[in-house]
């Protein structure tokens, strides 16, 4: 009986395969029909958004290959053995907290104090980034704050629509419970679909910026793709985000393989007190739309940052790398570079106006 159970176990991926491309069909026929024309923006164009230059991606064979491989064939250490060490965070504690203090609640998801209102970028709270709950990629561990425990949210800043950056359900769960919402165009649609109040919401593109109190939000450029179901072709526009307080300057990746524009936003908005860069879920055949560690290192000093923090990391498992080694290897690179790295613990605090190292926490027994 025990030669069985790799073929059992075989089998219930394909099934689970299946069913999730089912799903996913489903969503998309449903979604087919709405279709929003954008032609005031400089990157949308037949129909779709559009990178300036068009970054190399697999093709099909080579995503059925990566499909195949990702679900029959993927190498150890993907996922942690152990319990990955999670520090919560008590109300109490939010409630003291200064101006600058920002807390990684997990993969993408930066809690962020500025000019005494708290921000929160890609929210994901779901138990998977998936079009549904029963397969797709799991959390490797609980968000360091419930959805329930959240202060007051002054904005909530969204980079693009995937699943482990746009979580519907924590959108429908905020609605009513955040002053507002920060959308690159197209994503904002999708909120007030899933009930979102329209006047909470606002829409942006590449350049435009808003004034919100003390607080000046820009919406940058990134190099990415859209789109949340197979053949939808970039429906919606991604974006990287810059907060400006009077007296602190962050960087927010979002999603982005590495491009000029990093070097663009930092001549007109850096310096930066700190950047929070995408380094995690990176392969040499996607590079055109996820950074490898070197070049998010690269990113942080096109941008003029002071302390970079590594994020997209820690919470999935989205690619083929161990689980730490994103960390590894940025860590190891940034010490090459000189630049000054700090790793919080997912739920540690850190000080955007004075950042720490933190200790290599990837590193315990696994």
């Amino acid at each position: 009986m025990p030669r069985l159970r790799p073929a059992r176990s075989r089998l219930r991926r394909v099934l689970s395969l299946f069913a999730l491309l089912s799903a996913v069909a489903l969503y998309m026929s449903l979604s087919a029909c709405r279709t929003v024309p954008y032609p005031q923006s400089p990157q949308f164009a037949d129909d779709a958004f559009r990178n300036p230059v068009t970054p190399k991606q697999p093709g099909w064979r080579e995503m059925a290959a990566l499909t195949w491989r990702f679900m029959f064939d993927k190498p150890k250490d993907t996922v942690p053995d152990v319990a990955l060490p999670v520090r919560s965070i008590a109300r109490e504690e939010l409630d003291a907290a200064t101006d600058g203090t920002l807390y990684r609640l997990g993969h993408s998801t930066v809690l962020i104090k500025l000019e005494g209102g708290w921000w929160l970028t890609d929210p994901v709270f779901s138990e998977r980034a998936s079009p549904v709950q029963w397969a797709g990629p799991k959390r490797f561990h609980a968000p360091a704050l419930a959805l329930a425990d959240l202060p007051p949210i002054t904005g909530v800043i969204l980079s693009h629509d995937h699943y482990d950056h746009l979580d519907k359900a924590a959108i429908r769960a905020l609605a009513d419970r955040v002053q507002h919402f920060y959308a690159p165009l197209g994503v904002g649609d999708l909120l007030v679909e899933w009930g979102v109040p329209r006047n909470r919401v606002s829409q942006f593109d590449w350049w435009q910026s808003v004034q919100v109190g003390n607080v000046r939000l820009t919406a940058t450029p990134a190099q990415h793709f859209s789109g949340r179901a197979p053949f939808q072709n970039n429906p919606t526009l991604w974006a990287s985000w810059v907060f400006q307080a009077p007296d602190l300057s962050l960087f927010f990746s979002g999603d982005s393989g590495y491009f000029s524009g990093f070097r663009e936003i930092g001549e007109r908005f850096g310096p930066f007190d700190l950047t929070l860069v995408e380094c995690g879920a990176y392969d040499a055949q996607w590079e055109g739309v996820h950074m490898l560690p070197a070049q998010s290192v690269q990113a942080h000093r096109d941008l003029r940052g002071r302390w970079m923090l590594p994020i997209h990391n820690g919470t999935f498992d989205l690619a083929f790398h161990a689980w730490h080694a994103p960390l590894e290897a940025v860590s190891a690179e940034a010490q090459r570079q000189g630049v000054a790295l700090s790793t919080p613990m997912i739920g540690q605090a850190v000080d955007a106006r004075e950042p720490q190292a933190f200790t290599a926490w990837w590193r315990q027994p696994r």
